[in-house]
C-alpha cells in the first residue's frame, strides 16, 4: 500500500481493545478497523492555486537547507487586546486538527477554504514523519521501538509536496503550525504514555527535525521553504491517543512551549498547570444520550459505530447531525453562559462517509459569524489569556460550566451594571 494510501486511511492500526478502552476513557485515539469498508471520499477540495508565497519585498532568511525561513511576523493575526473593565469576553472557539497533512482527500485544502469563509482561523497539528518520505524512515527513533517504526507509516514525495504546499499557505493566512509528534504510538509496550521526559524531547526534536529538512529528505530543493522559523513558530501539541500528559508537559516546559491540549477538561475557563495554559478538549452535551461527549470526531465515531471507521449507511446522516447539534449545544451553553473557550479536536478522516467532516463544516459556518465570536488558533488564544489581567481571569475561572454571572458582566467584574451590545445572548430588548 502506498504511504497516501496509508495517510488517507488513517493512521493507526490497532486492535478492537485498545479502540474499546480509548473509548472508555473518553481519549482522542484514532485506529483503523482493517475489516470495515474502504474510506469515502472526502469533501472536494478547492482547485488548486498557485503557492502562497510572502509579499514583495519581504524578508526571507532560509534556515538550514531551505526547508523554512525566517519571512516576518506572521500575517493576519489579531493584536490581543486586553478586556476593558466590565467587559464581557469574547467567546472563543478552537478548530484543530490531529496528524495534519494533505493526502487524495484534500481535506487540508478544503478547510483552509472553510475558515476563510467564514473568518476563521485554526491549529493544525504536523505529524513530523508526515514530511519524512518512506525512503528515508530509519531517520526516525522513536522512543522504545526500532529504528524506522511509525504506527501511522512516512509519506511519499507526492504527498510531502501536497503537504508542505498546505502548511505554507495555512501559515500565511494567520493558521497555527504545532505538531502531532511522529510515530503516534499508543497503549502498552512502548506507547506515548510510557515515554519519560527525555524520551518526549527526543521525539520533539525529531518532529521538529523532519519540518526543518523535507526538502533534503525528499529531494524537493527547488520547492519555497515552509515561511516560518519553526523552532519558534512550535508552542504547543496534541499527544496522541491524549496519552503521556505528564511527562510530555515537563518536556515541553524546559522547550518552551505555551500550551497543551492533551486532557480532559468541562468547558471552564483555562488555567496553566506545570507553567503551560491547560487548552485540553472538554465535554459537551450529547444529543440522545445522558452523558457528555468529548469534542472529537474520533469519539463521536467510536459512541456511533464502535470500531468500524465505516458503519451502517443509513445512520450516517443521523449520525453527522447528532456531532454538529452536540457541538452546537455546547457552544450554546459557553455562548450565553460563562464564555469559556470551545475546544474541537478533529481528523482528516472520511470516517463513516464524511459524516463528521460534514459536522464540522456545518458547526464552522453556523457559530465563526456570529456576534462576539472568535474562531482562532490555540496560539491566538493562548495570546489573549496572556493579554488579560491576572485578576480578571480568576474571576472568570470562578464561574460554572454554562454560568453566566447573576447580576450581568460589568456588574461581575467591575461592580457597576452595562448593558449587553444588541444582537448578542443577554442584550437589552429592542424598544417599540
Amino acid at each position: 500500500m502506498a504511504a497516501t494510501q496509508r495517510i488517507a486511511t488513517r493512521r493507526i492500526v490497532a486492535g478492537v481493545t485498545a479502540a474499546a478502552a480509548c473509548a472508555a476513557v473518553l481519549s482522542g485515539c484514532a485506529n483503523s478497523d482493517t475489516t470495515s469498508a474502504p474510506p469515502h471520499k472526502g469533501a472536494a477540495g478547492p482547485k488548486k492555486a498557485a503557492p502562497a508565497a510572502p509579499a514583495p519585498g519581504s524578508v526571507m532568511r532560509p534556515i538550514g537547507d531551505g526547508s523554512t525561513a525566517y519571512t516576518g511576523q506572521q500575517p493576519h493575526l489579531p493584536r490581543p487586546e486586553r478586556l476593558r473593565p466590565g467587559q464581557r469576553p469574547p467567546q472563543f472557539v478552537v478548530f484543530s486538527w490531529d496528524g495534519a497533512g494533505e493526502d487524495s482527500q484534500k481535506l487540508f485544502s478544503h478547510f483552509r477554504e472553510v475558515a476563510k469563509a467564514n473568518n476563521a482561523t485554526m491549529t493544525y497539528f504536523l505529524s513530523g514523519v508526515y514530511m519524512l518520505p518512506e525512503s528515508k524512515a530509519a531517520k526516525y527513533h522513536a522512543p522504545q521501538h526500532s529504528a524506522g517504526r511509525s504506527d501511522i507509516g512516512f509519506n511519499d514525495v507526492q504527498g510531502i509536496r501536497d503537504t508542505a504546499e498546505q502548511v505554507r499557505g495555512a501559515w500565511l493566512e494567520g493558521n497555527e503550525i504545532g505538531t502531532h509528534f511522529n510515530g503516534h504510538f499508543c497503549g502498552k509496550g512502548g506507547g506515548v504514555g510510557e515515554w519519560s521526559v527525555a524520551e518526549w524531547k527526543s521525539e520533539i526534536q525529531q518532529a521538529k527535525t523532519f519540518v526543518k529538512s523535507w526538502k533534503t529528505n525528499a529531494g524537493l530543493k527547488n520547492m519555497p521553504p515552509l515561511p516560518f522559523d519553526y523552532d519558534k513558530e512550535l508552542i504547543g501539541a496534541r499527544t496522541p491517543c491524549l496519552e503521556g500528559q505528564k511527562n510530555f508537559m515537563r518536556a515541553a516546559k524546559d522547550l518552551g512551549f505555551r500550551y497543551d491540549t492533551s486532557g480532559v477538561n468541562d468547558q471552564l475557563w483555562p488555567k496553566k498547570k506545570n507553567g503551560l495554559w491547560d487548552l485540553s478538549m472538554q465535554l459537551v452535551p450529547f444529543i440522545g444520550h445522558k452523558y457528555e461527549q468529548l469534542t472529537m470526531d474520533y469519539n463521536f465515531m467510536v459512541n456511533q459505530s464502535g470500531t468500524s471507521t465505516q458503519g451502517d449507511p443509513g445512520k450516517r446522516e443521523f449520525w453527522g447531525d447528532q456531532m454538529r447539534d452536540s457541538l452546537l449545544a455546547g457552544f450554546d451553553r459557553a455562548y450565553e453562559g460563562n464564555r469559556a473557550p470551545l475546544v474541537i479536536g478533529n481528523h482528516f478522516e472520511s470516517w463513516n462517509g464524511g459524516a463528521y467532516m460534514r459536522a464540522v463544516e456545518e458547526t464552522v459556518e453556523t457559530v465563526c459569524t456570529k456576534p462576539e465570536v472568535r474562531c482562532v488558533s490555540f496560539r491566538q488564544l493562548a495570546d489573549w489569556l496572556d493579554a488579560q489581567d491576572p485578576r480578571t481571569l480568576k474571576k472568570l475561572t470562578t464561574l460554572g460550566v454554562g454560568q453566566a454571572p447573576e447580576q450581568g458582566w460589568a456588574s461581575f467584574l467591575t461592580g457597576g451594571p452595562a448593558p449587553a451590545p444588541k444582537g448578542v445572548p443577554g442584550a437589552p430588548a429592542a424598544k417599540s
